[in-house]
């Protein structure tokens, strides 16, 4: 029997989950999917510039898992660049650290950590907002997740 997967870490969710050719309708297209951790892979690797074993650290995972995960993101990305599908970015077993808030009147976003709440936009005081998180279907799971690795750091001191 394998053994069960532990929750990765991935520090904010992505702004967009859908990517596609120019000129070509979604629903003609095959989709690949990558999930939040080969997203958050691709993230620290190819994007911040970390090393491995720096980017496995942010992940709370070992260095060969995350090496596996950014080797199968590559080919992933490679497969849509090269042969026209859509790439979409979903599921893996992973917790929010931050959050994305974005306000639908006036465009603003803003970030925030996970527990935080919120009510309004800080530009215009709307309560028409978005919890990016949310749309992955992340927020109380990583609130709970985020507050016993706090508590257990407490403990330890």
């Amino acid at each position: 029997m394998a053994r069960p997967q532990n929750n990765r870490i991935v520090n904010n969710p992505p702004l967009f989950n859908e990517f596609k050719p120019v000129g070509v309708a979604g629903r003609e297209l095959h989709k690949i999917y990558i999930s939040l951790d080969e997203y958050e892979a691709i993230r620290l690797a190819d994007k911040l510039g970390l090393s491995h074993l720096n980017a496995s650290k942010e992940m709370n995972v070992s260095r060969s898992t995350f090496s596996r995960l950014i080797e199968s993101a590559r080919k992933k990305i490679a497969e849509f660049i090269i042969t026209g599908k859509m790439l979409a970015i979903e599921g893996g077993n992973i917790h929010f650290v931050n959050n994305i808030i974005k306000c639908f009147d006036c465009g603003y976003m803003f970030n925030i950590k996970i527990d935080e709440h919120f009510s309004d936009c800080p530009a215009c005081k709307s309560n028409n907002l978005i919890n990016i998180a949310g749309n992955y279907g992340h927020g109380r799971c990583c609130v709970e997740h985020n507050g016993r690795k706090q508590h257990r750091k407490r403990g330890n001191n």
